[in-house]
């Protein structure tokens, strides 16, 4: 049971501005735009401004801003490819960022921190739907335990704030995230953006098949960023433990059914051809949300309409969308 006893009011939660750690990413400019549309004083800063890995460029910050409260959105994030190409970049720099932050934020006197995490925190083999208890029950998925690892560190190392100096820092983690402003680079992009840059070039070439990695068998569960970006602030108005959150939708779809979706969408009209040389990954990966609806939030997007959504900023960003 939730401690909704502890529930309080958007002013109540942070009296002063909110820093969103990583504000130009998917996930952190969702939040952003959520915040100041609830009259939330919004601090931000560039990666150019503020070097979140580096840990006397963070403290003086704080020490000069002393925000409020802060959301930690901010971490180099990749697929599949890109978390096995580079490992020591994903481990490294996602656990600096979240240590910097974190101690800082503390030590600057901010109220709250709210921490984003990720499902692959959880075993590869966890019981579905995911409860937060599996947490640190079992072996991870290969394919991005190093992004894991650290985002599990990020868990503790909240948890333990918490704990030794009563610092009220919450911890969420969401499922796969897509939307406007995705990453769709080849090489670092997530399943939606990848799957929807190749069926849009395959459609404008005029391709008689897209192949997708895998064998299509694979079970996955996506929630639009605004989605996201509103269940966030929702814990951040009314959750205060040390226990993590799930976000997302309760649903999910086989990687083969969200291929014929992507190719209804782009309106490509040819075949989808499945590669099983390549990795599936996760067999199944759906997160149980039960905490997340005790606090009274569902989610309102459907991935159809959220599919729709994304591909019509896609087509209307073409020339900016890091098509890199």
């Amino acid at each position: 049971m939730l401690p909704v006893a502890s529930m309080k009011t958007p002013h109540e939660a942070a009296a002063g501005p909110i820093f969103v750690a990583g504000h130009r990413g998917l996930v952190g400019s969702a939040i952003a735009k959520v915040l100041a549309a609830k009259g939330h004083d919004v601090l931000t800063r560039t990666h150019r401004e503020l070097d979140l890995t580096s840990q006397a460029d963070v403290r003086a910050f704080f020490a000069a801003a002393k925000p409020a409260a802060v959301f930690l959105a901010a971490a180099k994030v990749g697929g599949i490819h890109a978390n096995s190409a580079y490992p020591a970049d994903f481990i490294r720099d996602n656990l600096l960022i979240q240590t910097n932050v974190i101690d800082a934020a503390y030590k600057s006197g901010a109220q709250k921190l709210v921490f984003l995490g990720s499902s692959c925190i959880y075993p590869k083999f966890a019981p579905q739907p995911m409860p937060e208890s599996a947490l640190l029950t079992g072996p991870l998925e290969e394919t991005n335990q190093w992004y894991a690892i650290a985002k599990i560190a990020g868990i503790k190392m909240c948890q333990a704030y918490r704990r030794q100096y009563g610092f009220d820092a919450i911890s969420l983690m969401p499922t796969n995230l897509y939307g406007p402003g995705d990453n769709f680079t080849p090489v670092n992009s997530h399943v939606i953006p990848a799957l929807m840059r190749r069926f849009h070039e395959a459609k404008t070439r005029g391709d008689a098949a897209v192949t997708v990695w895998g064998t299509g068998k694979a079970l996955r569960e996506f929630l639009h960023v605004r989605d996201m970006a509103e269940a966030a602030v929702a814990c951040f108005e009314r959750y205060d433990d040390e226990e993590i959150i799930n976000i997302g939708t309760g649903q999910e779809i086989a990687i083969a059914d969200l291929a014929r979706l992507m190719a209804k969408v782009t309106g490509f009209a040819g075949n989808i051809v499945f590669d099983p040389s390549r990795p599936d990954g996760t067999p199944r990966k759906l997160v149980d949300i039960s905490r997340l609806k005790a606090l009274g939030w569902t989610p309102t997007i459907s991935l159809e309409a959220g599919l729709a959504e994304t591909y019509q900023w896609f087509l209307d960003n073409i020339e900016s969308a890091r098509l890199a």
